[in-house]
């Protein structure tokens, strides 16, 4: 850190949100391969905590590219700092008070290590969503598979570049085996007692 750059703490802390709001903030990090579902599920999440008076607010990969991360590309740097300025927003939320719902590919392993030590791991909770290569691909909901697999999109995550799955998620989501509302209820299930 700067010499020059001084943290100034504020009386308004992160405790003193969680109380007026009456639950924990953290983060639900959603992974999985592009076309999984993690959006999908995040979003109904994000609605069903919305709708029980909680306070909680979605980070998006492509909505976040459109903005605080528009001028990064595709290139293991930019996917790096894409991620680091993700997870310092994300921490930001925590510190408001919110539940933060996040969906990202994060394709490796040193990805989401990256998210969990900048968010912290009391306020991390991993949430796999597992659909195989195969059904993405046939979902192709924005037809990136399709520009891959052309060659159009190089180093494509699930193509070209490779996904770790994550050995150890808090939350282990099969969608090719429940539906999107029962998908929904496993993770609300699941932070019941934080909320």
């Amino acid at each position: 850190m700067s010499e020059n750059i001084t943290i100034h703490h504020y009386d308004l802390t992160r405790e003193k949100r969680n109380n007026r709001n009456q639950h924990k903030s953290f983060v639900l990090w959603f992974t999985g391969l592009s076309g999984s579902g993690k959006s999908t599920i995040a979003n109904k999440v994000e609605a069903a905590l919305f709708e029980k008076n909680k306070q909680v607010y979605s980070l998006d990969g492509d909505n976040i590219r459109s903005g605080i991360n528009k001028g990064l590309g595709f290139t293991k740097a930019d996917r790096y700092e894409n991620l680091r300025r993700i997870a310092e927003v994300a921490k930001l939320f925590v510190d408001a008070g919110n539940i933060t719902v996040a969906a990202f590919v994060s394709p490796t392993y040193k990805d989401r290590d990256l998210v969990k030590n900048i968010i912290g791991e009391k306020d991390f909770i991993e949430v796999f969503v597992d659909t195989s290569l195969e059904e993405c691909e046939r979902r192709d909901v924005k037809g990136l598979y399709k520009k891959a697999r052309a060659g159009e999109i190089k180093n494509f995550t699930g193509i070209e570049a490779p996904y770790d799955a994550p050995k150890n998620p808090d939350i282990h989501i099969k969608t090719e085996e429940k539906t999107v509302d029962q998908a929904v209820e496993e993770i609300l299930n699941h932070i019941n007692t934080l909320i």
